[in-house]
This record gives structure tokens, C-alpha cells and sequence, in this order.
């Protein structure tokens, strides 16, 4: 483990730019990771430690609902082929880093964006907790107790990515995945030495038809399945709208490298069914968790089943890949304010370098803010705020990923839909009791993300979404009728279709703030000057040199002449 924390460190001489003090070098890689990169980025990013630590628990605990993982993130891949695409186009012809900053520039609301960037990094904090909580589960379960470890454990990585970045990560990812599929391995040698799947799925059968629960079991309940419907539903709705997964595909280098990673995602999705089934393994060998926590199941049974350098492996395995997503998430949360409230309202004219610095610090700040959850509140609260996290993230949906379809929603009107349904999931939230296998009530508020509807539940994630998407449609078909103004749609029908190749697409790094409001171009066919110009700024529309018939176009930057041009970049080259 401490070798690969090593490797972090060494990522900052990984593929180093030319100054790296910039948000888009530090942020997103430079945007510059090919296919293999990208491909190891996205599973560590959306496939983490929590995943492989709590899957196996829930199917552990309560059977064949734990199985929601499998159709959700299947589910998942053709929705985010779609929008994925679309959002890295936007995002790379206009500069964006977060989904904050596409809402803003879509429905010409600073307020709105602000809200966004907000929303995500409260959707963030607890998910960040839920990664460190795996982290913990291993430091238990090898018998290293107190929070020293997991704070040593965060500084380090800290250190790592405030140094290097998203390449920390990325690098640290390969390696990762490495280690994962020596555990997937190991744990097939061990299930093929046992008495096979046969005589697994005998003896958990009958250890849950000797539990008093009516909701465990290897099928699901007819009273659960609406419940479990309605989970895959959310959790496949919600999963690429938090920031880190933005990010990850930001990071990429072009269309087709978006595209063909979200198409082979679902290799990832064996190997998690595999873990889901872990968890009757586990509990078919009499494997108990430590002082009923269900997080150290699968460390437990590395711990009896595997020989000891086998579980070490297995356990820097788990650790590294609570880290890795745990850093990605803090460096999504801090882009997304830097960008969304401290260049918007705090310090407008904020030079890139200045952007960097704050991002780094409110990185830290995100990373020990997840590990005080931790320290201060109870665990399994903790788990609480991460189901609390996905009702929060959901709520983000019509105002970013609807409006990469549609720009017709009005601005104050998704305000309006996305403060409503906050408020609505979070008091359904608190108002859901948690009760026992006899009926008693566990936990009066805060007891689970599922509200019951009769001798069913459903997710509460759902219904809050609905009552926001409610508020928007019926909001915005009012003000449509009352000819109130909308904002100013910044983008334009071909951004959300552009490829790495358009001659519009600019790195950050030749931009001194950010691209014009107007398409870079723009006002050259509007015939004259661009309109709301400021006296005293650089104009940074690009100038258009017409190539030879055996010449790529190119493309500088008025800001840009007399600058050493940077040989990485294809249109910077002269």
C-alpha cells in the first residue's frame, strides 16, 4: 500500500505539462487521457472500494436485494453513452469543468449554477465518508484500531493529490485494478476448493428461512420488489450525476475515447455481480463480521480463507481503492467551487494559478470534512447520508442532464423545482423510521432511503425528483405564458456534437479567463464587433487563418501572439 501511495507522489512527473498551476492541468488531467487511462480512471472512480465491501454485505445481510448493483450500473451504460458525449463536447468548446458551470452557461443563471456546484459538493461529502468506511472496515479488521490510521491514511493521499492532481489518481487506478482482479481471481480458487455454488446457495437459503425478517432471502419478497425497482431506477438516474463522474470523462481526449469506455463499462458489471455473490459465499462458511459490522465481511473473509500474503494483497486491494475514488470526489467537490461560487461571486477576475491554489486547499478540506463524519457521528449514520447523498444528487437532473437536451426549462423555475425537491427528499428522509425483524422501531429518523407505500416501498430519491420536475414543468409553462423573459442560453445546437478536431475546441491553458459568452467566431459572421466587450479586457476571440490545400487549419489566440506555442497542442502549432 505504501508503494502505490508512493506512485501517487511519483504522478505529478507523469505526462508533466509545462505548468501544471492551472485547474484544468490539476483538475482534469489536462484533458489530454487516451482510452487506456480513461478506462482505468472509470473504474476507479464509479467502481470503488464501498462497492466491493458493501455489496457482498447487503447480499450478506438481507439476500437477493443486494443485487440491485448488477441492472442498475448494466442500465446505466446506454444513458451515459448518450450523455456523456454530449456534456464533454459543451464542456471542451466552452471551458467547462463542472456541471455547476454547464447549468450556468445553459440557462444564463450564475445563481443557478452556484446552487448546482452547491448541491454536488453536499451529495459528495457523505459519499467520500461511505469510501473511508471500507477503508476502516480492513484497519479493524487486521486488528489497527482508533482513527490514526485512517487520518494517516487520508494525509498521504492528500499529500499525493495535492501535488499531482487527477494524475495521482489516474496513475494509482491502473495499479489499482491490477490488485482488484488478483482478488477476483483468489476468490474463485477459493470458491472452487469449497463445496461449489450448489451447496453455497443451499446453506444460505437456509439461513434465511430460519431469520424472522420477511425481507431477506435469495428472491425477493413480492413486497420488495417494487422497492427494488424503484432503487435501480434512482441509483441509475444518479450515479453519473455527481461531479467525480463528470470529471472522469472530462478528462478524456476526445468523443470516441468517451464513447468506447462507457460501451465496455459493463465488463466492470461481471466482476460486481461476482462480488454480490461473495457475499452468500461468505456467509455459507460461517464468516461474522466484527462486532456486527457488516463493512468487514469481506475483509473477514480474506482474513480466514486466504493465505496471509494473499489477504495483505487483498487488503492494500481495498485500501488503495477506497483512496482513489475518495481523491477524484474532493478534487470533483473543489472544482465545482472554485469555478461555481469563488470565481462567480468571491474573486471574478482570478487568474488560473489562483484557481489551482484554492481547488487544492478545498480539496483537503472535502477529504478531512468526510473523515470528521466519520470520527464525530456514528457509522452507520454515516451510511445514512450516503443514501441521503443520491436523494440530493437526483435533484440535479433536470437543470444538467435534461438540459442537454432541452434548453426550454426557464431558470427560475428549476431554482424553484430543485429547492422543492431538496426539501421534499430530505424531510421524507428524516421522517422514515428504521424498525427491526420484530417490528420495533431501531431509528425513528434518518432509518432508510426507501418510504413505505402500503406493504411496499419505493425509493425516496424518485419521488422527490418528481415533485422537482413537477415545479419546473409547471413553473416554466406559466412564465412561458406570461412572456417573461428567459436567460441567455450561451451555447448553441453544434456544441453539444463537437470532437477534439473543431477548431473551436481550445485547452484552457491558452485562456487567459475562460471562453467568450458568444462562440468564438461569432462575431466575425455577425458582420461586427463582439457585443459586450469591457474596455481594458483582452479580446480572446480566435483568428482565422485560411489553410493551404494541404494545410490544417489554424487557429491562435489574439491573447496568444508572441507566446511560445504549446507543442502538445494540435491547433497551437504554427
Amino acid at each position: 500500500m505504501a508503494a502505490m501511495l508512493l506512485l501517487g507522489f511519483a504522478a505529478a512527473r507523469w505526462r508533466r505539462p509545462t505548468d501544471i498551476h492551472t485547474l484544468e492541468e490539476w483538475g482534469v488531467g489536462g484533458r489530454a487521457f487516451g482510452n487506456w487511462v480513461t478506462w482505468f480512471l472509470l473504474g476507479g472512480t464509479m467502481y470503488t472500494a464501498y462497492t466491493f465491501v458493501a455489496v457482498p454485505a447487503l447480499t450478506y445481510g438481507v439476500g437477493a436485494i443486494g443485487f440491485f448493483a448488477v441492472p442498475f450500473a448494466i442500465i446505466t451504460t446506454p444513458l451515459a453513452f448518450v450523455f456523456t458525449a454530449r456534456i464533454w463536447s459543451v464542456a471542451h468548446r466552452h471551458g467547462l469543468l463542472t456541471p455547476g458551470e454547464f447549468a450556468r452557461a445553459r440557462f444564463g443563471s450564475p445563481g443557478l449554477g452556484a446552487l448546482v456546484a452547491v448541491t454536488g459538493i453536499l451529495a459528495t461529502m457523505p459519499y467520500v465518508a461511505v469510501q473511508l468506511l471500507a477503508l476502516r472496515a480492513v484497519f479493524r479488521t487486521v486488528g489497527v484500531t482508533g482513527e490514526w490510521p485512517l487520518l494517516a491514511a487520508v494525509a498521504v493521499v492528500s499529500l499525493s493529490t495535492f501535488r499531482s492532481g487527477l494524475r495521482a489518481p489516474a496513475l494509482l487506478s491502473i495499479a489499482k485494478d491490477v490488485l482488484l482482479a488478483w482478488i477476483v481471481v483468489s476468490a474463485l480458487l477459493v470458491v472452487a476448493m469449497s463445496s461449489g455454488w450448489a451447496g453455497i446457495f443451499r446453506r444460505a437459503g437456509a439461513y434465511f428461512a430460519s431469520t424472522p425478517s420477511p425481507n431477506d432471502g435469495l428472491l425477493l419478497a413480492p413486497t420488495g420488489q417494487l422497492g427494488f425497482v424503484t432503487l435501480v431506477v434512482g441509483s441509475v438516474l444518479s450515479v453519473f450525476a455527481y461531479p467525480h463522474a463528470v470529471t472522469g470523462m472530462l478528462a478524456a481526449k476526445d468523443r470516441a475515447t468517451v464513447r468506447r469506455n462507457i460501451a465496455a463499462s459493463p465488463v466492470y458489471c461481471l466482476v460486481l455481480g461476482l462480488m454480490a455473490l461473495l457475499g452468500f459465499f461468505a456467509l455459507s462458511e460461517g464468516i461474522r463480521p466484527i462486532d456486527g459490522d457488516l463493512n468487514t465481511v469481506m475483509p473477514q473473509m480474506f482474513h480466514s480463507l486466504f493465505p496471509g500474503w494473499s489477504a495483505g494483497i487483498a487488503y492494500a486491494a481495498l485500501g488503495i481503492a477506497a483512496l482513489i475514488p475518495a481523491a477524484v470526489m474532493s478534487i470533483s467537490a473543489a472544482n465545482a467551487f472554485t469555478r461555481s461560487i469563488y470565481r462567480c461571486y468571491l474573486r471574478p477576475d482570478a487568474s488560473p494559478a489562483e484557481e489551482a491554489r484554492v481547488s487544492r486547499w478545498t480539496s483537503l478540506v472535502v477529504k478531512f470534512g468526510a473523515v470528521a463524519f466519520i470520527v464525530l457521528l456514528d457509522p452507520s449514520y454515516a451510511v445514512d447520508l450516503q443514501l441521503i447523498g443520491g436523494v440530493i444528487i437526483l435533484q440535479t437532473i433536470p437543470a444538467v442532464f435534461l438540459g442537454l437536451l432541452t434548453g426550454w426549462f426557464d431558470r427560475r423555475a428549476l431554482v424553484a423545482g430543485l429547492v422543492t425537491g431538496l426539501a421534499a427528499g430530505v424531510f421524507l428522509l428524516w421522517d422514515t423510521a428504521q424498525t427491526g425483524a420484530d417490528g420495533r422501531v431501531v431509528k425513528a429518523h434518518f432509518g432508510g432511503s426507501s418510504m413505505p407505500v402500503g406493504d411496499s416501498t419505493i425509493y425516496i430519491g424518485l419521488v422527490a425528483l418528481a415533485v422537482n420536475l413537477l415545479v419546473v414543468l409547471v413553473l416554466t409553462a406559466l412564465l412561458r405564458l406570461l412572456r417573461v423573459p428567459p436567460g441567455r442560453d450561451e451555447t448553441r445546437p453544434d456544441d453539444y456534437v463537437a470532437d477534439a478536431d473543431d477548431p473551436m475546441v481550445k485547452r484552457l491553458d491558452e485562456i487567459l479567463d475562460g471562453l467568450p459568452n458568444r462562440p468564438a467566431g461569432a462575431h466575425a459572421r455577425a458582420g461586427g464587433p463582439r457585443s459586450g466587450s469591457v474596455p481594458g479586457h483582452v479580446d480572446l476571440s480566435l483568428e482565422h487563418v485560411v489553410p493551404g490545400p494541404r494545410e490544417r487549419p489554424r487557429h491562435r489566440h489574439v491573447a496568444d501572439v508572441g507566446r511560445r506555442p504549446d507543442p502538445r497542442n494540435t491547433f497551437g502549432r504554427e
